[in-house]
C-alpha cells in the first residue's frame, strides 16, 4: 500500500535518435524505483552491520576505506560498472538510461549521485515530490544528468530499435554485401518473421538465406544474422538512390 500511494500511471516518453527515428519508451513508475531505493538501503546497511560485528578492532582509516567509502560510492560505482544497475534496480529490472536511450557516462553516473543529497531523506525526499510532477518520473539529479529510469524490457527494445537504424549511420560498414542478391519481396518475408520471433522459424530462414547467399553466419544467434542481412541490404539500397 505504500508503494501504490505513490505509484503513478506510467506515460510514454519519446526518443529521438540521431537518425531523426522516433522510438517510445515507458519510464519506471515511482513506485518501482523506490523498491528499488529501499533494496539498496538494506544491502548498505547489511554491509556496514556485517564490518561492524565482524571487524570491530579495525582503525578508523580501515573502517572508512573498507565501510565508510563503499557505501557512500555504492550507487555511482555499480551502475558505471553494471550498465546503469544497482542491485535494487537489477531486482526490480530498472535501469539508468540516457535521454536518448544510450548508456550514461561516468560524468553522469556521479551528477545524478551528487544530487541525491537534494532528493533523498535529508532534504525531505523532494526527489519523490519531483518524479510524481514530472511525466518522465525523474528526480532532480536525472533532470540534471539528463538519465531516465526504465524497464529493462523497455531498455532490451529501445536498443532493438536503435539498432535497426544503425545502416543510417555514416560510419556503418556491411558484413554481407551479398545482400544485394535478395529481392524486396524476400526481405519483406524475413523482417515479419524477425516481429514474430520464432526460433525455431528463425533458425530455418537463417539457413535458407545462407545458403541463398553463399555465406556463412558471423552472428551468434540466427535473429541477429537476419537483422544484420537486413540492415545491410537497407544500406546498398539507400546507396543506390
Amino acid at each position: 500500500m505504500f508503494f501504490c500511494t505513490f505509484a503513478t500511471i506510467m506515460s510514454e516518453t519519446n526518443i529521438v535518435t540521431g537518425q531523426y527515428v522516433r522510438i517510445s519508451q515507458t519510464p519506471a513508475s515511482v513506485g518501482e524505483r523506490m523498491a528499488a531505493q529501499l533494496i539498496d538501503w538494506v544491502v548498505q546497511v547489511a554491509y556496514v552491520v556485517m564490518w561492524v560485528m565482524y571487524a570491530p578492532h579495525f582503525s578508523q582509516l580501515a573502517m572508512v576505506c573498507l565501510v565508510l567509502l563503499p557505501v557512500m560510492l555504492y550507487c555511482p560505482l555499480c551502475e558505471m560498472l553494471s550498465g546503469g544497475q544497482t542491485i535494487g534496480k537489477w531486482l526490480v529490472r530498472l535501469r539508468v538510461v540516457m535521454a536518448d536511450g544510450t548508456l550514461p557516462s561516468p560524468s553522469a553516473f556521479l551528477l545524478r549521485w551528487m544530487l541525491m543529497i537534494a532528493d533523498g531523506p535529508t532534504l525531505g525526499c523532494i526527489g519523490v515530490l519531483v518524479m510524481i510532477l514530472n511525466r518522465s518520473n525523474q528526480r532532480l539529479g536525472d533532470m540534471a544528468a539528463g538519465t531516465l529510469v526504465v524497464k529493462l524490457q523497455s531498455y532490451s527494445k529501445i536498443q532493438v530499435s536503435l539498432d535497426e537504424y544503425a545502416y543510417l549511420a555514416k560510419d556503418y560498414r556491411p558484413a554481407y554485401p551479398q545482400a544485394t542478391d535478395l529481392s524486396l519481396e524476400q526481405v519483406d518475408i524475413i523482417s515479419r518473421a524477425l516481429e514474430l520471433d520464432q526460433p525455431e522459424r528463425l533458425s530455418q530462414l537463417s539457413q535458407k538465406v545462407q545458403q541463398l547467399l553463399g555465406v556463412s553466419r558471423r552472428e551468434s544467434n540466427d535473429e541477429f544474422f537476419l537483422r544484420r542481412v537486413v540492415r545491410d541490404y537497407r544500406y546498398y539500397a539507400l546507396e543506390e538512390v
